[in-house]
């Protein structure tokens, strides 16, 4: 069977464990689930950390999908989530963020109700930072996390965006939580001007909030943050040591056991060398000394 003629239920599919008819969770899929399904993951391209940042800039949302075969695995572990819990919003409030209640505890958003202070902390009362479960297909430098509150982050009735007021105290929020993350000597002036979507004064850590349309859960109040190759001690303990379901699912082994690694060495290797191919790969662009010393005597000899 030629590559053409696989039907979107099979693409990304090892052949010897093709379904021999479309599995249920596959059934009546939505334009935009079926052309993301109906695609090989080898045609797939990660976006970078620039086209991220622009994503986010130009408030092109849509374009922060999922390697086609993730994809797929989301879909299917969704199913399973609404066969068990009722909901994915059930199992987000029992099983990820165990809150009892999705009552908010103090009428101050990002506020500690015991002292009124503003949050310095990642898991209060009213919120909480965990992993994006099923991240985007983007550069695998960047760590995608989600920042859940009790408390409303209320759109504009007009632009359908986040009030003023609340962009303000998400960038306060983002600054004092997250941009201890990066390096200071990193630390640049880009802002943008929607107010559902932040670049942090560090180009390393930027935070959005999903068109509604895009949202996966619409009763627990979100928003997403994004830091380029942080120091994993660092999201190790904002998270709580959380795991992404992504990634505690997996079936195969650790690839790091194979070397006799920790999961956390694995990481930390893999990310090593995913900066060392960048390296490389800015060395083959730019031209040597050597060969801009030839290029210049030669057009002296002409």
């Amino acid at each position: 069977m030629a590559e053409t003629d696989i039907p979107y239920w099979r693409l990304n599919v090892p052949k010897e464990q093709w379904p021999a008819e479309c599995p249920e969770f596959l059934l009546d899929l939505n334009e935009r689930d079926q052309l993301l399904v109906n695609r090989h993951d080898k045609d797939y391209h990660r976006l970078t950390w620039p086209e991220v940042k622009q994503a986010i800039e130009h408030n092109q949302l849509d374009r922060f999908v999922r390697v086609p075969s993730d994809h797929r695995r989301y879909l299917e572990y969704n199913a399973q989530l609404k066969k068990k819990h009722g909901s994915v919003m059930n199992f987000v409030l029992q099983e990820r963020l165990q809150w009892a209640d999705n009552e908010q505890k103090d009428p101050a958003p990002f506020h500690d109700p015991a002292t009124a202070q503003k949050l310095t902390t990642t898991h209060a009362a009213d919120i909480k930072v965990l992993y994006n479960d099923w991240p985007y297909g983007i550069d695998e430098r960047i760590v995608h996390l989600v920042v859940w509150t009790k408390f409303d982050l209320p759109d504009d009735p007009d632009t359908k965006e986040l009030t003023k007021e609340m962009r303000g105290e998400i960038d306060e929020y983002v600054d004092r939580t997250f941009c201890q993350a990066v390096p200071k000597e990193n630390v640049s002036r880009l802002k943008v001007g929607s107010s559902s979507r932040g670049v942090s004064d560090q180009p390393k850590v930027i935070w959005f909030k999903n068109w509604k349309s895009l949202k996966s859960i619409h009763s627990v109040e979100h928003f997403h943050v994004m830091l380029f190759d942080p120091d994993p001690a660092f999201i190790e303990q904002v998270t709580n040591g959380d795991i992404p379901l992504s990634r505690s699912l997996q079936q195969p082994p650790s690839k790091g056991k194979f070397l006799g690694l920790t999961d956390k060495e694995y990481i930390k290797l893999r990310r090593q060398l995913l900066n060392l191919r960048e390296d490389i790969e800015k060395m083959r662009v730019e031209p040597s000394l050597d060969d801009r010393l030839q290029k210049g005597s030669r057009a002296s000899e002409g």
